[in-house]
């Protein structure tokens, strides 16, 4: 059922909180519709392309990378957020968004450069991303970042819930001492919808990529009670198909499976609770988009298998090494020798009131492409590369 007028507790357009820096509203767009379009207009998205999801991109082309992963949670956030009469241009700025702070190499580079930084702030990609939309992107002559409203900003932050004190990153509090985007209660419904596209996405996609990379067969998912059921129900119906369709049908039917399950269980929150409005839904100190609880329990399960078999397997672990020697040793040639840094980061060392060298440092790394950290490592550590 495709349903166009938005539910009562969905998020308006017109009820928007804002712009930090004003600005004229367009006359084509609503002003969610224009955070979309400054999100995939901007450099960070771009270079999402050439950042590690799993495998680093020369282990082969038909990987998911962090844009195509970006891509596929955006889908399945338009299609929930559409039978649930949620603001589908909201659910889709925050879907593109959500990984704009990843570092290069995956987690592995994440986990490197947050220990690296550990003395200095710490790292946390959610943290990045709001520095990437509202201070490093430099587009616009009136501002720093990209000036997106209140609510998109919101939900970059705290798309997976709300942020306690004492887990607070330091580049957020300093970020919500001048603007605040109230991180202690859930996020509006269009961001647990994202949240939840994330997860559907990465566990079909990263089941499908291992299978692809042979990192264990299609009968190592037998004992799994949510992807074995459905892989033998394809293989029974279709005898003798092809493994690379037998693959793609079942991981299909895995995403439809886990998207049918959010709508359901959630149609069942949204009944009991009758949320009015948007706000009513960041008060309601639960969530009211999510799996059941027997959905939950098996993607936990997927997820747990993933971890033993694919996030663990000794070729990735192998490229997990790699990427964290990587970051390491640029984060501490940069900090030891910041007149390594191009020019133009070099700048922001010694501009009064930027940040300290190590965020700087922290910054150049993070915005990296897997291909661009190889070639600098290779250019300051490897004496034959003169270039």
């Amino acid at each position: 059922m495709i349903v166009h007028s938005l539910a009562p507790f969905a998020t308006r357009p017109e009820g928007s909180r804002g712009r930090l820096h004003d600005e004229p509203e367009s006359a084509s767009r609503t002003p969610f519709q224009r955070d979309r379009d400054r999100i995939v207009h901007c450099a960070a998205f771009r270079r999402l392309e050439h950042k590690t999801q799993v495998f680093v991109h020369h282990e082969g082309d038909h990987y998911r990378s962090r844009l195509t992963h970006s891509l596929e949670v955006a889908q399945i956030s338009r299609s929930i957020s559409r039978v649930l009469a949620l603001n589908e241009d909201l659910a889709e700025a925050l879907a593109l968004a959500h990984d704009l702070g990843h570092t290069p190499f995956g987690h592995a580079g994440e986990d490197a450069l947050d220990a690296a930084m550990a003395p200095f702030g710490g790292f946390d990609h959610n943290a990045q991303a709001l520095r990437i939309v509202t201070r490093l992107e430099g587009r616009y002559a009136g501002f720093d970042g990209l000036n997106l409203t209140w609510e998109t900003l919101e939900g970059v932050v705290k798309h997976n819930g709300p942020i306690a004190p004492e887990t607070l990153p330091e580049t957020v509090a300093n970020y919500l001492r001048g603007h605040d985007l109230e991180v202690a209660t859930w996020p509006g419904p269009e961001a647990q919808v994202a949240a939840l596209a994330d997860d559907i996405a990465y566990n079909n996609h990263d089941v499908d990529d291992a299978l692809r990379a042979d990192l264990f067969g299609t009968e190592a998912l037998a004992d799994t009670g949510l992807a074995g059921p459905i892989f033998a129900e394809v293989a029974a119906r279709y005898p003798g198909i092809e493994r690379q369709r037998l693959i793609h049908e079942s991981v299909r039917r895995l995403i439809a499976a886990m998207v049918e399950d959010v709508i359901v269980e959630s149609r069942r929150r949204i009944a009991a609770h009758v949320p009015d409005t948007a706000a009513a839904v960041r008060g309601l100190g639960a969530p009211l988009i999510g799996f059941s609880d027997e959905m939950s329990t098996r993607t936990d399960e997927l997820r747990r298998f993933l971890f033993a078999n694919m996030y663990r397997h000794f070729r990735v672990n192998r490229m997990a090494s790699k990427a964290r020697r990587v970051v390491e040793d640029l984060f501490a040639l940069f900090l030891a020798e910041p007149e390594c840094l191009p020019g133009d980061w070099q700048q922001r060392v010694v501009e009064p009131g930027t940040p300290p060298t190590a965020r700087v440092v922290c910054d150049y790394i993070a915005g990296m492409t897997d291909r661009y950290a190889l070639a600098e490592h290779a250019r300051l550590f490897d004496v034959t590369v003169l270039t």
